[in-house]
């Protein structure tokens, strides 16, 4: 993800082209946006989660008072709700990565690059 090419900004007349500059891939940055997101959404979800079974825990032992459970309920909901997105995009930007990382040691080693299907 270190990826980093020289290039002047061309929205900006102040920017010049200084090559020691960098200016890092904007896929790259993308990506590096998306998984702050999803480390976020999942510590959100996973904090929930959390909350649902103490909760639970504390309604069973004393005596499922109706403010606990509901408590448990909206929190267990809501991580089912949060949760599954940034899973799913966890592993696509995994995989993103993965491929990046096998098609640079493909173009380092002089195979070409693989067809995709």
């Amino acid at each position: 993800m270190g990826d980093v090419v020289s290039a002047a900004d061309p929205s900006n007349p102040s920017d010049s082209a200084d090559p020691a500059r960098p200016v890092a891939d904007p896929v790259v940055q993308r990506r590096a946006r998306i998984a702050r997101w999803v480390g976020l959404a999942k510590r959100v979800g996973y904090g929930l989660l959390l909350l649902a079974v103490a909760s639970f825990v504390v309604a069973a032992v004393s005596g499922f008072p109706s403010g606990v459970v509901k408590v448990t309920v909206v929190a267990l909901i809501a991580a089912c709700v949060v949760l599954p997105v940034p899973i799913v995009l966890g592993y696509g930007l995994r995989a993103a990565e993965r491929e990046d990382r096998e098609t640079a040691a493909r173009r380092a080693g002089g195979e070409p690059p693989t067809p995709r299907q």
